[in-house]
């Protein structure tokens, strides 16, 4: 595992000690409703779309990456040490630890990034944006989600590290300044991601309870089978929840972005389609 990481030891240690972020797996999409609707949701927007290079920024353990078959190589990036480790396996993996706003790659190297839910923890996005569009190939999509609107900022969002919460245009004119085309807008979340605001009120509680819960699916079979019905019925009706709900009472969005070619030609936004 290769580790980059400067002088900023408080903000490592503070994602490397919070167990919503450092206990992480890929578990996480089997025992929670919202991961798994948002995944699906992605996977539904990308398509059958393959790429060469692809990069999961701000990842933590539940990467989407490996939900996306046709990538040939898949780096896995954060600023946490220990949930990379189950990224070190299989081959085609390459798990890297270091900071969004100095990106330890070289220009133009990714087809395909992902940064889900990250930006928001970032001090300076402008930076942070500067720096993925720098190692996005020219044609390379992009792919963004944010929690949605300062309106909804609450505790919650101070105890998870954000800084802010986007509104639309404040995001597109974000990576729009730096060489990317906006394609398209969707909803993630929509109101049943206020529950959020219950977790809020006792963290530590609320971080035990997952990680009992991550132990108990993976040791009970036949609490499994009941847990998985659970989640495909929250994933249901999280997924209506997010499409249906005018913009203004969503929660988190996701944008997609393809960086410009160097003529500059147009590019629309049925491609993914």
């Amino acid at each position: 595992m290769v580790e980059l990481i400067p002088n900023r030891v408080n903000k490592k240690e503070f994602y490397d000690h919070h167990l919503n972020f450092s206990a992480r797996t890929l578990i996480d999409y089997y025992i929670s409703p919202g991961t798994k609707a948002k995944f699906n949701l992605i996977k539904k927007q990308l398509g059958d779309r393959s790429f060469q290079n692809a990069l999961d920024i701000g990842c933590s353990g539940n990467s989407i990456l490996p939900f996306l078959p046709h990538i040939k190589r898949r780096f896995y990036f954060d600023i946490a040490r220990s949930p990379l480790t189950q990224f070190l396996q299989p081959k085609g993996n390459f798990p890297v630890i270091g900071m969004l706003e100095q990106l330890p790659f070289l220009d133009e190297t990714f087809d395909f990034i992902a940064a889900l839910d990250v930006i928001e923890h970032i001090f300076h996005d402008s930076i942070a944006a500067a720096e993925i569009s720098r190692i996005l190939k020219p044609g390379g999509i992009l792919l963004v989600s944010v929690p949605h609107s300062m309106k909804y900022f609450t505790y919650q969002d101070s105890i998870i590290g954000h800084y802010r919460r986007y509104e639309v245009d404040q995001l597109k004119n974000l990576f729009l300044s730096h060489s990317l085309k906006f394609l398209r807008l969707f909803g993630i979340y929509g109101q049943a991601m206020r529950v959020q605001l219950f977790q809020a009120a006792k963290p530590s509680e609320t971080e035990q309870s997952i990680l009992k819960l991550r132990n108990k699916y993976l040791s009970n079979a036949v609490f499994r089978k009941i847990w998985d019905k659970f989640v495909d019925f929250g994933k249901f009706w999280m997924t209506i929840d997010a499409k249906y709900q005018p913009l203004a009472k969503k929660m988190n969005i996701g944008f997609i972005f393809k960086k410009n070619t160097y003529s500059n030609q147009d590019i629309s936004s049925k491609e993914l389609t």
